[in-house]
């Protein structure tokens, strides 16, 4: 169970930066983008984000159980 979960983790972190960097390049591309798809971008992180420390706890909670 600890390595799905660790796979997950990664799957969560890997999609947490992917929107990062392509919400930094939308905003740096000199690209008028519209308010909308910037406030989508940085709903997509936090979610992603929010998915990886329930993810992070989970794993340290079983952790915990092991010890």
């Amino acid at each position: 169970m600890t390595w799905f979960l660790a796979l997950l983790l990664i799957a969560a972190m890997a999609a947490t930066a992917y929107v990062l960097i392509r919400g930094v390049i939308a905003m740096a591309s000199g690209k008028e983008i519209d308010q909308q798809r910037q406030q989508d971008y940085m709903r997509k992180r936090v979610f992603f984000q929010g998915i990886a420390i329930v993810i992070i706890a989970l794993l340290l909670i079983l952790a915990g159980q092991a010890a």
